[in-house]
């Protein structure tokens, strides 16, 4: 069979906002992303649960 290796699309997320203060939800939802401190990017595959992450701290990042 033959390699059906697309290149995958990705999105570049910045934490633009402190966590301190938010609900620890949140809070877990950006570590999820790979995000630690204040203005950490990470660079992350194009699925739905990624997106509804983002969407979920849309407060706190930003799309790169």
């Amino acid at each position: 069979m033959a390699d059906n290796k697309s290149p995958k699309s990705t999105l570049k997320v910045k934490l633009v906002r402190s966590i301190a203060g938010t609900r620890e939800s949140h809070r877990a939802t950006v570590r999820g992303l790979g995000l630690r401190k204040l203005n950490s990017e990470s660079t992350l595959e194009d699925t739905p649960a990624v997106r509804g992450m983002i969407t979920k701290v849309q407060y706190l990042v930003k799309v790169l």
